[in-house]
């Protein structure tokens, strides 16, 4: 096992989410495990950081690996500080969600699925983000943000870039209300 473990205040989160389940049924807490360890370890998974959630669950490290890579919240590759989602399903397309996508890649150098040099801006393109009456839209961290256009969405990025954290689906004040 590698050197990784959750600072005290993220372990004591995790133990609170533990212990909502019977003994034996640990592994539902799998899910917030795996959010918990994706906020603390520079937003993504790392091999190393499933096989601690798992020994913290005491699963298999494959049982880990099989949820993380099922769903598309979960980065197994390092990512830039502001992860940038646009949603490029039906509503959002017709709405522009190509042409958005087009102007962040120019914007930044980057393709869908890319990092800037910088390390600060990825880019991925997702499934239906539940906004199709405001499309189109795009979430960076926990935030969710719609009726894009060109300028809102430079706005938006600039802010990130000037503020110069990490964007996580988690942030302290979240990861608190466990």
């Amino acid at each position: 096992m590698s050197d990784i473990k959750f600072s005290e205040d993220t372990l004591a989160v995790a133990n609170k989410i533990i212990a909502r389940y019977p003994e034996g049924k640990q592994k539902s807490a799998l899910i917030p495990l795996l959010h918990l360890a994706q906020a603390e370890f520079d937003g993504w998974l790392s091999p190393a950081a499933m096989d601690y959630v798992a020994s913290l669950l005491n699963i298999q490290s494959i049982e880990a690996y099989e949820v993380a890579s099922f769903y598309s919240m979960f980065n197994l590759n390092p990512v830039g500080k502001c992860l940038i989602e646009v949603c490029r399903t039906s509503s959002c397309w017709l709405r522009g969600a190509n042409e958005i996508i087009e102007h962040i890649e120019n914007k930044y150098g980057i393709k869908e699925g890319e990092t800037t040099a910088d390390g600060m801006f990825t880019l991925k393109t997702v499934e239906c983000l539940g906004s199709c009456g405001t499309a189109p839209m795009m979430m960076v961290g926990a935030q969710f943000h719609e009726n894009l256009t060109y300028e809102k969405v430079d706005s938006i990025l600039e802010n990130c870039q000037s503020d110069n954290k990490r964007k996580t689906y988690l942030d302290k004040v979240v990861i608190n209300q466990y």
